[in-house]
């Protein structure tokens, strides 16, 4: 991080224990809640948009004008006491930079494909913005990807740079013969490696000065691969739309962050959630992004890093270290994933004081569902849909189901497709068509509403497992199993049975594991239950 200080950044790289002494107060004096200026609803949507442009460089004029409060744009530290804080200004001077090392020194011009492979480093925030000021479609992956995985990425999706970190470096070259389009290698280290560009030396070599390009809401800007839980991943492609619907009044409302608040979103960087919760998210808003590097998931060290008002991402799942976890000036918690149990939302709110917000989403529509900052909470309910998202669901011919009713997730897409949905599954338009269903994309998801408009995630269609006719979501289990102190992780499927059709494959386990279990699936069988008699009575 040394190389950072050429550019003389105010308040620098300090001692990161030492930035705790002062107080939230002290941090930020300054309510600048009503800056923004409120120039897009939810169904708007303007010929061009650039995130860097039209928000982030707009937070920076706010700042040169005194306009905006005293606190970061980007606060990062490490567990080795580097601590490093950007103004707006200086994230648009410094992407900037970005912009033109890509441009003039790597020769990529707008829609090259750039792979991103890099920890939780201020580097990482660079390119990405780097990206949007040139039109380079920005394409994540998590450091623990290997050799055979940088392979199929960088064939699939014709990429023609790649970012990564010099421990990466043996698994890019391995393979890198193989990809032809494959034109420049950047490495992120304080070392110089043959065969790559040196991204801090470049970086010192060019302009501040750069041309934000004009991008279409239409023109793509980014590319993630999904989960690829069956076959290989598929690329989800996005076009400005995913970052301009962070800026649109729904989405900002699920947060509700002001400039003056500090959000600390966990997501691995390979990630959609990286994208949105520590980018468009919080900047849309004005509001600070906290990183911590983080290597290794590490409790101890999220506890005693407790600065932030608003997290997001998972909470300390099945952490007994501390029984009471005060942070005084954390207001907001909010989770994504697998639904939560009962019990987990009473062991967070006994220990800390505070509820969870549950989020959901997938690659291919960034956060989707959610219940809001000031929204009635209905525990391990989804929440509402997020504008303009118009959330249903269907059955596989895309039908709409009535409340209380088991189907799919689905997104209306006719007459109109709503931004921050993705475009299609790049060079795949197979898998594309497979998940239009009707009027509707179908996000593969089983779930049901209630009668307010609250969703309930049941699991994944392809992993559903059919008992007995009983539908039993896998998630179900796998919560239970999770809530015992010995397990650490868990993953339950089917198992074929002569007798039910199929039966959860769970290993011989202690009683209390096994009951939880099994009046898991008697909820799910009143539910069904419930649902035939309601569906009968409508008839």
């Amino acid at each position: 991080m040394l190389w950072l200080k050429k550019f003389q950044i105010p308040r620098g790289i300090y001692k990161f224990f030492h930035s705790f002494s002062s107080s939230p107060s002290q941090q930020h004096s300054v309510s600048t809640s009503g800056v923004w200026p409120q120039r897009w609803n939810d169904y708007d949507s303007p010929e061009e948009f650039n995130f860097a442009r039209d928000v982030l460089d707009y937070w920076a004029q706010m700042e040169e004008e005194g306009k905006r409060g005293p606190g970061p744009a980007l606060w990062w530290v490490n567990n080795q006491g580097d601590e490093i804080k950007w103004s707006f200004r200086e994230l648009r001077d410094l992407s900037r930079r970005t912009a033109n090392v890509f441009e003039q020194s790597c020769g990529l011009k707008q829609g090259d494909r750039l792979a991103l492979i890099l920890p939780r480093v201020p580097e990482w925030w660079l390119v990405t913005v780097g990206c949007f000021r040139t039109g380079i479609v920005v394409m994540p992956g998590t450091t623990q990807l290997k050799a055979k995985d940088i392979l199929y990425r960088l064939q699939a999706s014709q990429a023609k740079a790649i970012v990564t970190t010099g421990s990466l470096i043996p698994e890019v070259d391995s393979v890198a013969s193989e990809c032809p389009a494959l034109k420049t290698k950047l490495v992120v280290s304080d070392h110089s490696h043959d065969g790559w560009l040196n991204f801090q030396s470049l970086m010192k070599s060019v302009s501040a000065d750069h041309n934000c390009i004009n991008t279409k809401m239409k023109d793509p800007m980014a590319i993630f691969f999904t989960s690829g839980t069956t076959g290989h991943p598929k690329m989800a492609k996005h076009n400005q739309g995913l970052a301009f619907r962070s800026c649109v009044t729904s989405c900002r409302d699920v947060l509700k962050l002001k400039t003056s608040d500090i959000l600390w979103c966990m997501s691995d960087p390979g990630w959609i959630l990286a994208s949105v919760g520590c980018v468009t998210q919080p900047w849309a808003s004005g509001a600070t992004i906290f990183i911590h590097h983080l290597p290794q998931f590490d409790p101890k060290v999220i506890i005693e890093v407790r600065k932030p008002t608003s997290r997001s991402r998972n909470p300390l799942r099945g952490y007994t270290g501390f029984p009471k976890l005060r942070f005084p000036t954390l207001e907001h918690c909010s989770t994504g994933g697998e639904s939560l149990l009962p019990e987990e939302f009473k062991q967070w709110k006994e220990r800390t004081g505070i509820f969870i917000h549950e989020l959901y989403g997938q690659s291919e529509m960034g956060l989707g569902l959610g219940v809001f900052r000031d929204m009635k909470i209905k525990k391990g309910s989804m929440g509402k849909a997020i504008l303009p998202f118009d959330f249903q669901i269907i059955d596989e011919k895309g039908n709409i189901l009535p409340p209380n009713t088991e189907g799919y997730l689905g997104i209306r897409i006719k007459p109109t497709r709503p931004l921050g949905l993705f475009v299609e599954y790049e060079n795949n338009p197979e898998k594309t068509a497979e998940v239009e269903c009707g009027d509707f994309y179908n996000s593969g998801d089983r779930a049901s509403v209630d009668e307010d408009g609250y969703f309930w995630f049941l699991g994944r269609g392809d992993d559903v497992i059919n008992a007995s006719g009983y539908r039993i979501g896998p998630s179900e289990v796998e919560n239970a199993l999770a809530e015992h102190p010995a397990v650490a992780e868990s993953a339950v499927v089917g198992s074929p049975d002569q007798k039910r059709g199929e039966i959860e494959f769970v290993p011989e386990l202690p009683k209390t594991i096994t009951g939880k279990i099994k009046r898991k699936e008697l909820r799910i069988k009143e539910f069904s239950q419930r649902s035939a008699t309601k569906s009968e009575a409508s008839l």
